[in-house]
Parts: structure tokens; C-alpha cells; sequence
């Protein structure tokens, strides 16, 4: 009776290995090619060798897109100003440096 659902049994097998592959070439081009996904343009990051948008461009992309209004948008760029780091000094690493 085994002999009976023995070639079934490797054709899914067979079926199992092939999904198996491509499942893996899929992840293997999915985290090469960024986690940006879809056709918007907008996957910049080192898989692009484009450089990636600093926060306030990401800012104001959102705002000119309409997803936050204008008291959200000018409270981060506020948040942003007063984090953001300020010009280097010359001579302010110490002597020994």
C-alpha cells in the first residue's frame, strides 16, 4: 500500500523544495533591494547608492503631501532646529587629538 502514494508523496515533496527556493530568492531580493516596496521611486537608502533624505526633507515631503497640517509640521521642524547638532568647533577635541 506504500508503494501506491509513493510517487505522490515525492512529487509534493518535489513541490515543497521548489516553493522552498523561490521563498528564498524572494527574501534574498527583498532585503538587497530595500524594505520600500512598490513602484513609488522613493526606495532611496544604500541598496540605491542614492543618499537617504534627511529628517526635515522627509518632513516636508509629508507635509507637501498633505499627511500631517501645519501645526504638526512646524512643531517637528521646531523638535528638529533644537536637536540638531551644531557646527564643529576647530581646536574643540583637546589638544591630545
Amino acid at each position: 500500500m506504500y508503494w501506491y502514494g509513493g510517487w505522490a508523496w515525492m512529487a509534493f515533496m518535489a513541490l515543497l523544495w521548489i516553493a522552498l527556493i523561490v521563498l528564498a530568492v524572494w527574501a534574498v531580493i527583498r532585503l538587497t533591494h530595500g524594505a520600500s516596496g512598490g513602484t513609488s521611486g522613493r526606495g532611496r537608502g544604500w541598496a540605491d547608492n542614492e543618499p537617504r533624505e534627511s529628517p526635515e526633507e522627509i518632513l516636508d515631503r509629508r507635509y507637501a503631501s498633505g499627511e500631517i497640517d501645519t501645526d504638526t509640521y512646524t512643531e517637528a521642524r521646531e523638535r528638529l532646529a533644537a536637536h540638531r547638532p551644531g557646527p564643529r568647533r576647530p581646536g574643540s577635541m583637546g589638544a591630545g587629538h
